[in-house]
């Protein structure tokens, strides 16, 4: 069993934004494969099951995750090497995306609160490229949403990913 677990801020405010493209891909890939997330307050998340896998999303804010991913991995008994942390990341280029194993936060809040809360980096994560802001900071960067140009490459990211997830489930 594999635990999918997509970051985010909770909130229609933050539905469209940099930083919930982890939570984008978990709802996208439960649309394409019909089933349905639902709110689990004592792992603080969402959660829904597919092929024998778990997908999830915190319903607490990105800096918190940790506690809520901790929560869902330690109820399915899903180990570190079996979670795959979903997540937008400033250092990579708009529309590129990375599949990594045992990586440090790299500034990213939200993988600092999962490594503190599993006690580990080794896990795998999603990296998803949301390039650098230019002319404002971090924090407003990636609570605003994708320009036109910018959602096209996203939405062929996203394409690529839950392909890639599919076949890491089967």
């Amino acid at each position: 069993m594999k635990l999918f677990f997509g970051l985010g801020n909770p909130g229609k405010q933050y539905q469209n934004t940099r930083h919930n493209l982890g939570q984008m891909i978990i709802y996208n890939f439960a649309q394409k494969n019909h089933f349905s997330l639902s709110k689990k307050s004592k792992l603080q998340s969402e959660v829904g099951e597919w092929s024998k896998n778990i997908f999830a999303i915190s319903t607490g804010y990105m800096n918190e995750s940790g506690t809520a991913l901790q929560k869902v991995a330690a109820f399915y008994k899903i180990p570190p090497e079996n979670i795959y942390l979903i997540h937008d990341d400033l250092d990579l280029p708009v529309g590129e995306w990375r599949l990594q194993f045992d990586r440090g936060p790299a500034g990213h809040n939200g993988v600092k609160s999962v490594i503190e809360n599993l006690g580990t980096q080794a896990f795998w994560r999603v990296r998803i490229g949301i390039s650098k802001a230019e002319f404002e900071t971090a924090e407003e960067y990636v609570l605003k949403p994708f320009s036109k140009d910018e959602k096209m490459l996203i939405d062929k990211t996203i394409d690529k990913i839950l392909i890639e997830i599919e076949n890491l489930v089967m």
